[in-house]
């Protein structure tokens, strides 16, 4: 049995978990599938198109619910399009047998929520999204609901990762203050530290022409999450600049791309997430995709200068937002041990020393 060491559990000990038969999955692990922190979780063969989100809830399985709430079963191994506005049961490659004292958090890939696909993970007997409790036993199930963009996924596509965790993991805010004094995790020179380091929005602009960011367009194609660099982003983005008032409306219903003010950094014996978003300072979401790995925006790992892009949905009503409002905090977790490679020091870190950027799947128009 694998050793269990407090902390955010790195690559090598995921790895471990594999061979143990912590994890199980139904095919070898793809060469890059585990990351730094975490594992990318993937699609099976089979999804399901269900009237409506659910929880299973104690005592029952997701299957059991899926027999009640599924209208329509997918073949995934030929490959199949989610169309926006629907929900999705798909069942992972990958199930848990967790010992007592591990418990596993997934979250969106990065990619996926720049995408605005909604995923969240599922487990038997679950009462939360995306939390598996330790000594958990049996199968994982993505739910996913693309909300801009049609997608086309197969068996094997990658949307959701999953960290391990064990013991207490999170930073206090007089360890995360201490933290910050010493490494520097945001560019602020004295960042609001409540419950996490604050994080705010840059409407300042990018480059000449002041770029602050993208408002996806409606009634596009579809994109394929496992293309990247094949779309052309104005097909499917709306480039925003600047205003003189240094103020962005929201529009309901209206998926924007926008990038923080604050360049981040993520020292090598760390993890961050992106916490929920905080109901009390607007009426929006930011943020879908919340894990950072170890070594993002790390000088040593070629990321000096890495901005957290903000995934953001304006909720009910049009909401300003304002330059340099805060908009999101980050909270700082201890690793279990220094993963052997930090992220974007290997292949397949697409967003490292990252400004503002839309998907690995858009290139820009020349």
């Amino acid at each position: 049995m694998v050793q269990l060491v407090p902390g955010i559990q790195p690559a090598e000990t995921i790895a471990a978990f594999a061979a143990a038969g912590v994890i199980r999955a139904a095919a070898p692990f793809d060469a890059d599938q585990i990351q730094p922190a975490s594992l990318d979780l993937r699609l099976g063969a089979r999804a399901y198109r269900v009237r409506a989100s659910f929880l299973p809830g104690r005592g029952r399985s997701v299957r059991e619910r899926l027999a009640s709430l599924s209208l329509h079963e997918i073949d995934l191994t030929r490959g199949a399009v989610l169309e926006t506005g629907c929900v999705y049961i798909a069942e992972l490659q990958e199930a848990l047998a967790l010992p007592a004292g591990l418990a596993a958090a997934a979250n969106p890939k990065s990619s996926t929520g720049r995408l605005d696909v909604f995923t969240r993970v599922i487990a038997d007997r679950g009462r939360e999204f995306d939390v598996i409790d330790a000594g958990y036993a049996g199968a994982l199930f993505a739910e996913i609901s693309p909300r801009t963009f049609p997608v086309l996924v197969r068996q094997g596509s990658r949307l959701s990762q999953l960290r391990f965790r064990h013991g207490a993991c999170r930073l206090s805010d007089a360890e995360l203050a201490a933290l910050h004094e010493k490494e520097r995790v945001v560019t602020s020179h004295e960042p609001s530290i409540q419950s996490g380091v604050a994080v705010s929005v840059d409407l300042s602009g990018f480059g000449e022409r002041r770029l602050v960011g993208y408002r996806a367009k409606r009634h596009t194609g579809l994109v394929d999450v496992d293309r990247p660099g094949a779309y052309q982003a104005s097909a499917f983005w709306e480039p925003l600049y600047a205003g003189e008032e240094g103020e962005l409306i929201l529009d309901p219903g209206q998926f924007y791309i926008l990038a923080s003010k604050e360049a981040v950094h993520v020292p090598p014996d760390y993890a961050a997430e992106m916490v929920p978003f905080d109901p009390l300072v607007g009426e929006f979401r930011v943020h879908y995709a919340g894990f950072f790995d170890p070594g993002f925006g790390h000088a040593g790992a070629g990321g000096a200068g890495a901005r957290a892009v903000l995934e953001v949905r304006s909720r009910d009503v049009p909401f300003i937002l304002e330059d340099g409002q805060i908009v999101g905090r980050l909270v700082y977790e201890r690793m279990a041990g220094r993963p052997a490679v930090l992220y974007g020091a290997g292949a397949g870190s697409h967003y490292q020393a990252q400004g503002l950027k839309l998907s690995k799947h858009f290139v820009m128009d020349v």
